[in-house]
């Protein structure tokens, strides 16, 4: 990857970009919802699954204050029960890199930007993840919820990354997010490039309407994008270049 100079700091997405956990996100919220008498095939359910996966990118904690907006103690509960399910099931399950991911990590990093991992998920968690899948020095940093005041879609977390990677000017830096939080944090943080990953769980036309700059198959097509030669999993995206905008909160 010859790389684009300009380009020093190159914050992804984890799960369902950089990382497969094989469903255990979801099995997770169920397991969670069940502890506060949310169990399949109730509406209560349905209506809550909905809501988690409109909001696919955000922290757990969050999507439980906004599903028991006026019982913290509810949300509290899920919560750690959610962290607790998750914990279990990568024990028992094991994660896998996404295809491609780490050949696109270790291109990006010899091109000499930075590579920032950012999730929704808790600190102990994202150590688990990179602890399983043996990454801690595969990347320059790695960001949860926990380390800022507002997790996706604000633009918290790809601030921090710039800030503690040295970035000086803010479109320096790429975003590669598969949900439309992701690519909303990256967006507002003023991300030269946001590239939407199709593999994260929300569609493109979700991704576009959120900002995406461009859309990737997979974050194998990275590298490619970021050398400047594009390739068959990339596509411009349709709302840059109908001039759109991303929406405001």
């Amino acid at each position: 990857m010859s790389g684009i100079p300009s380009v020093s700091v190159v914050c992804c997405g984890l799960l369902g970009v950089t990382a497969d956990d094989g469903g255990i996100l979801e099995r997770a919220f169920t397991e969670a919802f069940a502890t506060q008498g949310i169990v399949p095939g109730t509406a209560a359910y349905a209506r809550s699954m909905v809501r988690v996966h409109q909001s696919k990118g955000q922290s757990a904690v969050d999507v439980f204050r906004g599903l028991f907006p006026d019982a913290p103690g509810r949300a509290e509960a899920a919560t750690l029960a959610f962290d607790r399910s998750y914990r279990s099931s990568v024990d028992r399950s094991g994660l896998a890199p996404m295809s491609g991911a780490e050949q696109a990590i270790s291109e990006i990093r010899a091109s000499g930007a930075s590579i920032c991992l950012v999730t929704g998920l808790s600190r102990t968690l994202l150590g688990l993840v990179l602890d399983t899948l043996g990454w801690w020095r595969r990347v320059d940093l790695a960001l949860c919820r926990e380390d800022v005041p507002r997790g996706c879609p604000w633009p918290d977390l790809s601030l921090t990354a710039m800030l503690r990677l040295g970035v000086t000017d803010v479109r320096d830096t790429v975003f590669a997010g598969g949900t439309e939080s992701g690519v909303l944090c990256g967006k507002r943080a003023g991300a030269g490039i946001v590239a939407g990953i199709l593999t994260g769980g929300h569609t493109a036309n979700r991704l576009e309407g959120a900002g995406a700059t461009h859309l990737l198959d997979s974050i194998a097509g990275l590298p490619a994008l970021l050398a400047g030669q594009g390739g068959p999993e990339s596509h411009s995206s349709q709302a840059t270049a109908s001039g759109s905008t991303a929406a405001r909160p």
